[in-house]
């Protein structure tokens, strides 16, 4: 006798691959469900949950990273099964997935950084942010890289809040990182780091930048770095401007705001400084054997034709030295064995959420 699929019989089957913030929830969303009975198994490639949460949120946010016990409320159910250390494409194939389950549910997150396409990219020195944020926060596949933090001149480029964590870990001083929960280790390189000038470039400007108003403030409270913003880019251009007093974002605004207040301080002296440079774009990193300086290009915003402002390069140009470079520029995913993927766009083609073949879209 066969029994209606998602009763007590013959509960719905569901298996999420991976187990950050997302998948979590998903499966919360499917332990919710009144009409359906559920169980729930959770794969992860390394030994512990939480994803992101767990090796990339900054180690100074313990704020943040308490979200876990969200997460571990979840797990709590007896519905809910946890298996790290099993692999997708390695211990468990799509194969097995479908064989076993009802529904699969792929949460394994963007993986991999954009580059910036530019010559000498590849130098020594240049990095993925998100390869630093992996190491300080002692992800296992990360620990044993290798950050020269002999050079003096670091540039990151980028707007939004990883390249902030980035550039105020660097400039973080001892006292400040012994009392988080950053990896011993990189507690030991940063305490004997020489950086004391950080340059921030972002291509758009100040009312594009896509940072929270916290991780902008948070710079300006470091014990031992001062942030420096050159008036003329604080400025609003005209259609920046325009676009504010058409559609008002309090974000946007108190960000202006807070960029414009470090502007008109006057320099304290501090041991390190973090540049602010907006409208800069990126278009080589010179070196021989290792990055020794980054040329940049002026931009200055149009209007596109969706509405949105785009930078457009100028005939401006800067090199500044700087012997390490981290870019954080965007992510994207990483192909599954088995699995439909767009590699243009670096995710899981879908509708709505369900996975589809583009050749079919079906």
């Amino acid at each position: 006798m066969s029994h209606s699929l998602g009763t007590s019989q013959n509960p719905l089957r569901v298996a999420v691959i991976g187990s950050g913030p997302s998948a979590f929830y998903a499966a919360e969303a499917y332990l919710k469900q009144t009409a359906l009975v559920v169980e729930v198994d959770m794969f992860e490639r390394l030994p512990t949950p939480h994803g992101l949460v767990r090796g990339g949120v900054a180690p100074d946010h313990q704020k943040i990273k308490s979200v876990t016990k969200v997460y571990d409320k979840i797990a709590s159910d007896p519905r809910f099964r946890f298996y790290g250390n099993v692999e997708f494409g390695r211990d468990i194939q799509h194969t097995d997935l479908v064989a076993h389950y009802h529904q699969i549910v792929y949460a394994t997150g963007a993986q991999t950084d954009r580059r910036m396409g530019i010559p000498g990219e590849d130098l020594s020195g240049s990095h993925a942010a998100t390869e630093f944020v992996a190491w300080y926060n002692a992800h296992p596949d990360y620990r044993d890289l290798h950050f020269d933090l002999t050079q003096t001149h670091v540039a990151v480029i980028g707007n939004g809040n990883v390249a902030m964590d980035v550039a105020r870990i660097l400039a973080s001083s001892e006292a400040e990182l012994a009392v988080t929960d950053i990896a011993d280790y990189a507690l030991d390189a940063l305490r004997k780091s020489r950086v004391t000038d950080i340059y921030v470039i972002g291509r758009r400007g100040p009312a594009q930048a896509a940072f929270t108003n916290p991780e902008i403030k948070e710079l300006g409270e470091l014990a031992d770095a001062e942030v420096i913003v050159l008036p003329k880019e604080a400025a609003l251009d005209p259609l920046s401007q325009e676009m504010l007093t058409r559609e008002p974002d309090r974000t946007v605004m108190n960000n202006v705001q807070t960029l414009q207040a470090y502007a008109q301080k006057p320099p304290t002296g501090k041991r390190r400084r973090i540049h602010m440079r907006f409208l800069w774009s990126p278009v080589e990193l010179i070196g021989t054997e290792r990055v020794e300086a980054i040329k940049i290009v002026k931009n200055e915003l149009q209007l596109a034709d969706d509405g949105s402002l785009r930078p457009r390069a100028t005939d401006q140009t800067e090199i500044i030295p700087v012997g390490l470079v981290f870019r954080s520029i965007g992510y994207k995913g990483v192909a599954l064995p088995d699995v439909p993927f767009d590699s243009k766009a670096g995710v899981i083609p879908n509708q709505q959420g369900r996975v589809i073949n583009p050749a079919t879209g079906t």
